[in-house]
């Protein structure tokens, strides 16, 4: 019986989380309104198609930091608080603001913000939790905070405190909402159906008013005043820059409503896409979820025979959100990552295995995921810092996978379950600035180099990462435990010195290719931009642990200490050089991960120093000298 629970529990165990995985694909029915077909249809943001379930998480992602709304947040955990999908967030945002407005999206964690913005306390009793508040709870303090934000948008980003920061962020959060505020009809309009309707119907005269006052002759002034204040809405709506919801209509491309409504009176018709969203509004507005249906379901069919792509395109991206191939792996890595660490100290190859399968069915999803996204985007698969974090994570993966296969000791299966969950969580951090599939720049849009320089230099951070992780597995199970005997200490130096030799070889070549890729592009080797400069350094710093190892200067230890510094070195030229603010690659400074950095190279600094200390004192070499 042990040896059946033995043989068949790692399976038993994959088959069950596999099963977790399958049931999260189906989202939970709507009950009334239509929020996840709605979430369907396809818009332009950000130079690209998405659905709109896409913009609603992305806009949450900046807005509260995460994809869905708890509009209860001061209920405890066990208080079940409600939960709204993204895209019923948004359908309410977009066309029923009066009680979008009221929902805590906007979260605050700075206490001299919440200070200036006179924003409640935590008081369950009161429905506030400190830390997230509704656009109607922010909106009184708006013009002390437009004075504020206007000193700080004179402040070097650089030179921001956290307070400054904060007030930047919220600024630019308050925009994102606005935006959507204004995407498919005036955002104070209280009756959009009937506003379109008179609007459509008083065209004719209101121009007749404006013309006759512009060539100084009588006119009514009643039309005028109506017309004038319909324009200026609609002007104020294309200002704001939302996305582009209207689909192209003859020779005209995707449109923002603004636009298409300021069009009208110049002569162009207004188009069924407008009075569709206009019938949406309303029947949402009227809690009508049967009209709000029937004209969804219209305009879905009015988009088929024209938009059958942008359609199919938006639906993949829908069932790739609600797959969260990279969360979930991420679940599973840090599950695998515990049993394959378990398995170190009671010798247990069930655990052992366990966590293999695990680590199995978690790189199936990686894998999905990441190439789920490069169909998506039709791209290789690093094109920004964000899909970097994914590609470095699978790399990392199945390097661990290998050295498991061929060590069989656990320690390829926590390199792969911990450098996994942690890129992972880099990533997910990541997407809270926005869209992770934006358009690439012009300059960086060929494919070829995409597929073979960033590919080989991000392969490269990959491989330099798992030596380095393989090394803190010897400094921890060798100092702080007595499980690092003399076999696994070697089989673990064995394994960072194969690893060093295959991450020299990747960032030499892929150095190499952006040389040969600049080049091209601009006639010069980037004039060495610090990226450059960074990767250069971590084929340097490879090579030379390379050239210490033969040349017998350092032995086991030292190739383990040196592993470990070489983190510092792949983590400065992956994020350190992007916030010098200057060069091709640099994406800006931020104080949050600017301190995680810090900590990191602090870590790594103070592992090395472990490293650095007497045999007597690891537990591991003093037991063998027992």
């Amino acid at each position: 019986m042990k040896k059946n629970f033995q043989k068949w529990a790692p399976s038993v165990l994959m088959f069950v989380m596999a099963l977790w995985f399958f049931g999260k694909l189906q989202p939970p029915p709507d009950k009334d309104f239509a929020f996840t077909e709605f979430g369907k249809l396809p818009v332009t943001a950000n130079g690209r198609i998405v659905p709109l379930d896409s913009l609603a998480r992305n806009s949450l992602l900046e807005i509260r930091e995460k994809q869905t709304l708890n509009i209860e947040p001061w209920k405890g955990w066990n208080e079940k608080p409600k939960i709204l999908s993204a895209s019923k967030w948004l359908a309410n945002v977009m066309m029923n603001a009066t009680v979008a407005d009221e929902w805590p999206a906007f979260r605050v964690d700075n206490p001299d913000l919440v200070s200036l913005l006179k924003l409640p306390e935590k008081d369950a009793a009161k429905h506030s939790d400190g830390k997230h508040f509704s656009w109607n709870q922010i909106m009184p303090a708006m013009e002390a905070f437009q004075r504020e934000n206007e000193r700080v948008q004179k402040v070097e980003s650089a030179n921001r405190t956290a307070y400054e920061n904060a007030v930047a962020k919220m600024h630019q959060r308050l925009i994102v909402y606005a935006r959507l505020k204004n995407a498919v009809q005036p955002a104070d309009a209280p009756d959009w159906p009937s506003e379109l309707a008179a609007f459509e119907k008083m065209i004719p005269d209101g121009v007749a008013a404006v013309k006759a006052q512009q060539a100084g002759q009588k006119f009514d002034q009643t039309n005028f005043t109506a017309f004038a204040a319909y324009i200026q809405d609609f002007q104020f709506m294309s200002s704001l820059e939302p996305p582009l919801i209207l689909p192209p209509n003859g020779a005209r491309e995707w449109r923002r409503m603004g636009d298409a409504l300021l069009d009208a009176p110049r002569g162009v018709a207004i188009d069924d896409a407008i009075r569709d969203y206009a019938k949406m509004a309303g029947a949402l507005a009227a809690n009508q979820p049967d009209e709000f249906n029937s004209a969804l379901k219209d305009y879905n069919s009015m988009l088929v025979p024209t938009q059958t792509k942008a359609l199919a395109k938006a639906r993949a991206e829908v069932f790739f959100n609600q797959m969260e191939p990279f969360y979930n792996a991420m679940v599973i890595y840090v599950l695998a990552g515990l049993l394959a660490i378990f398995s170190w100290f009671n010798l247990s190859e069930t655990l052992r295995r366990s966590s293999v399968w695990l680590i199995g069915l978690a790189f199936v999803i990686h894998t999905t995921g990441l190439i789920y996204r490069m169909v998506l985007e039709g791209r290789p698969p690093v094109t920004n810092l964000y899909s970097s974090a994914i590609f470095i994570g699978w790399g990392a993966v199945l390097l661990g996978i290998i050295l498991e296969k061929f060590y069989k000791n656990g320690i390829g299966a926590v390199v792969s379950a911990g450098i996994g969950f942690i890129t992972l969580i880099i990533a997910h951090h990541l997407a809270l600035e926005g869209d992770t599939m934006e358009m690439m720049r012009a300059v960086l849009d060929t494919n070829f180099w995409l597929a073979t320089h960033v590919v080989a230099v991000t392969v490269g951070y990959a491989s330099t990462f798992v030596a380095g992780f393989l090394a803190l597995i010897y400094i921890l199970r060798g100092f702080f435990t007595k499980t690092l005997d003399e076999a696994t200490g070697k089989a673990l130096a064995r394994m960072v010195y194969g690893i060093v030799c295959f991450a020299t070889l990747f960032s030499f070549v892929g150095t190499v290719l952006g040389g040969i890729w600049a080049d091209q592009s601009w006639g010069r080797f980037w004039g060495w931009d610090p990226k450059e400069n960074g990767a250069l350094i971590i084929v340097l710093w490879n090579a030379l642990i390379l050239h210490l190892r033969w040349g017998g200067i350092i032995r086991e230890r030292g190739l383990i200490n040196c592993a470990i510094f070489g983190n510092i070195v792949t983590a400065w030229s992956w994020f350190g050089v992007n916030m010098l603010g200057i060069g091709l690659h640099s994406y800006g400074f931020t104080e949050a991960a600017f301190k995680w950095l810090v900590l990191f190279v602090v870590s790594q600094l103070a592992f090395i120093a472990l490293g650095l200390l007497p045999a007597k004192w690891w537990k591991s070499f003093s037991t063998r000298a027992a």
